[in-house]
């Protein structure tokens, strides 16, 4: 498994890079919030301090969940109650208060992964999204108009992908350009603009791409 771990304690970071990996995981460590923004897309668990130097770890973790649903694990030494409501409440799939003991933290990753294994599996069973006459299947990268097959380039169809599994529901920018271009802080919004124009004349359907002023878009109704 690739651990993500944003700790800024040498030690700390250390002994638990060394625990992971006599249990089979591959530990990136970072020492800045900044860090997990850029790094999150190849980990499957990010285990996150609060106390980071450069930005409080509830602000990183309420970033990331703008544009990613990575399992995270808080491990923190701040374990007030209005702390670890505020991390629950901001998407934090568990949260352990510094020491933990070794055991308990490799069992709660394990779980927090089985639970997005799940998930996953769930989301996988529906392929296929249909708005009216527009159908998409995620599996086969295919698109139809009323019964004809609309040929799109890979990143329209990858834009297309995101707001399609999501129908019905508001995308945000940010993780629109997240998953398509795979860094919603450094990518370059400009190309998503021109994306979803080619998009909405390809599909010849008004109103099935909405435009949400200041957040993003919705696919469908």
């Amino acid at each position: 498994m690739q651990i993500l771990l944003a700790e800024d304690d040498d030690g700390v970071a250390a002994a638990l890079v060394e625990v992971l990996y006599d249990h089979g995981h591959v530990t990136r460590r970072v020492r800045h919030g900044r860090d997990v923004l850029t790094y999150h897309r190849s980990a499957d668990v990010l285990l996150l301090d609060l106390g980071l130097p450069d930005v409080d770890g509830l602000e990183v973790l309420r970033a990331l969940r703008a544009v990613s649903d990575l399992c995270v694990v808080v491990l923190t030494a701040r374990g007030d109650e209005r702390s670890v409501v505020r991390g629950l409440r901001l998407g934090a799939d568990d949260y352990l208060v510094k020491p933990v003991r070794l055991a308990e933290l490799l069992a709660r990753i394990d779980a927090v992964t089985r639970r997005a294994a799940a998930r996953g599996e769930r989301d996988r069973a529906a392929r296929t999204v249909a708005v009216g006459d527009v159908e998409v299947d995620l599996a086969a990268r295919r698109v139809t108009v009323a019964g004809a097959e609309v040929e799109l380039t890979t990143k329209e169809f990858d834009v297309l992908a995101v707001l399609a599994a999501r129908a019905g529901t508001a995308v945000s920018r940010q993780l629109l350009l997240d998953e398509v271009w795979g860094d919603a802080f450094h990518a370059v919004s400009r190309s998503l603009d021109v994306h979803l124009t080619q998009l909405r004349a390809k599909l010849r359907r008004p109103g099935l791409l909405t435009t949400i002023r200041g957040f993003g878009y919705r696919f469908g109704e």
